[in-house]
């Protein structure tokens, strides 16, 4: 998957300026990929080139002018053609885990230290994504919210997220048991 696709499905939620895609991205598609502000600067620039995307300029008093983007009638079109494409599978690069390959000839205290700092980025995460699903739903159950809600991506992406998180806890809470089982 591309930033590209990316950019564009956050776009889905309606018009945005760079600042707010940037703020937003963490909390509408930050469950399945990971942006700097300034590489989402970069590709909004390449998605207007592409007419992916449109700009507006909005005239500010007290602030600088602001550019609002939106997707273009071609963007639907691109996103629509990626929902066509077979996916590639997952492929997982993550650090913790090569510590904690390494932790019979590390530091075990450091590599406890690192999933401990892990499970309370996660427990965050957790907290954040809950926030995010009671906001979505509003009050409503999450059959109703299925049921009449007029986008039901976010919510099944949020999902993927929560169960995604979850599982990193239960694994962090177990690597650091066995680790503590070890050194007794």
């Amino acid at each position: 998957m591309s930033l590209k696709h990316a950019v564009l499905a956050a776009l889905l939620e309606g018009e945005s300026s760079g600042y707010d895609l940037a703020k937003s991205f963490d909390v509408s598609v930050a469950n399945f990929w990971a942006a700097t502000p300034q590489q989402l600067y970069r590709e909004l620039e390449r998605l207007a080139e592409a007419g992916l995307v449109a700009a507006r300029l909005v005239q500010q008093e007290r602030r600088p002018n602001k550019r609002l983007f939106r997707l273009t009638d071609a963007g639907r079109a691109e996103l629509h053609a990626y929902t066509t494409a077979e996916p590639r599978p997952t492929a997982i690069r993550d650090e913790l885990m090569v510590q904690v390959q390494a932790v019979d000839v590390g530091d075990a205290q450091a590599v406890r230290t690192s999933v401990e700092k892990h499970l309370e980025r996660t427990r965050q995460r957790l907290a954040l994504f809950d926030r995010l699903r009671a906001n979505l739903l509003a009050g409503r159950d999450e059959a109703a919210y299925l049921r009449e809600a007029e986008r039901v991506g976010p919510y099944l992406t949020l999902m993927r997220g929560r169960s995604f998180e979850q599982e990193n806890l239960r694994w962090g809470e177990q690597v650091l048991a066995i680790l503590a089982a070890r050194e007794a």
